[in-house]
């Protein structure tokens, strides 16, 4: 699906977008670049590279590569005024909190907490000096629906995400940076692939049965799809626009009704 952009919203913007180069780190690259944004983004292998996008190759998982990205970043956009974490995921096993080593738990840590953290660190400082910036940190619903079968590591690691977006959103508002989240659901990715995929082998039957006890887990859907990229995508670009200079220190759910409680 398309979403029609105003292609001179963001204008003279400067975005830097973490794992922009498929899902829905790539359709978030594509809705600043529609915007009239000026973007970059990293991520370990470059594949089909979208045009006018400045690619940085690093692996955000390590202090240096999220140091190799802010600098170089720095360098040649001279500046950011808009930062999209959208980087996470996870790659551990099925089989419940016990199947999950001290590796697999640093590894959902990194990616999905301290990849944000250390960026934010690095960049944010000059915002302050500008006075002027807007941060969104992807979450997940999982944060508070967590699939225990599989992802206890990410959703630990998205309700830390979450607590220290809120947290930051405090002292960086005074100081003209506005910090929001977005907590998807159900987003119909590469990556969901994967993950069903995953569980199909390790539990057998087919990616439809996958697929359905994942559902059964979170309730179900009640528009009755997960969600598409672009439609999280467009709920980033909007927090990050001057359509949204009221809107600080929130968490917008996008999960198509999954969470019933208030």
């Amino acid at each position: 699906m398309s979403i029609k952009a105003d292609p001179t919203e963001f204008a003279g913007k400067r975005v830097l977008v973490s794992g922009g180069t498929k899902g829905l780190g790539r359709a978030t690259v594509e809705r600043f670049l529609a915007g009239g944004a000026r973007v970059v983004t990293a991520a370990r292998a470059i594949k089909d590279p979208i045009e006018g996008v400045e690619y940085i190759q690093a692996d955000l998982t390590t202090a240096e590569g999220g140091e190799a990205l802010a600098r170089v970043a720095l360098e040649r956009l001279g500046g950011i005024d808009i930062l999209a974490h959208v980087v996470g995921g996870s790659a551990s096993p099925a089989g419940g909190f016990v199947a999950l080593t001290d590796d697999h738990w640093l590894a959902e840590l990194n990616l999905n907490l301290l990849a944000p953290v250390r960026l934010d660190r690095l960049l944010i400082p000059q915002m302050i000096e500008r006075g002027e910036g807007a941060v969104v940190h992807v979450t997940s619903i999982q944060s508070v629906l967590p699939l225990p079968e599989s992802t206890t590591g990410y959703a630990a690691a998205k309700a830390a995400l979450r607590t220290y977006s809120k947290s930051i959103s405090k002292e960086l508002g005074p100081k003209g940076v506005r910090v929001n989240a977005v907590s998807p659901g159900w987003t119909m990715t590469e990556a969901t692939q994967d993950f069903l995929e995953m569980l199909r082998t390790a539990n057998g039957g087919t990616i439809e049965d996958a697929r359905k006890s994942v559902l059964d887990t979170l309730g179900g859907i009640s528009i009755g799809r997960g969600a598409q990229p672009e439609e999280v995508a467009d709920l980033i670009a909007y927090l990050a626009a001057y359509r949204a200079a009221a809107i600080h220190g929130a968490e917008f759910v996008i999960d198509g009704g999954t969470i019933r409680t208030v």
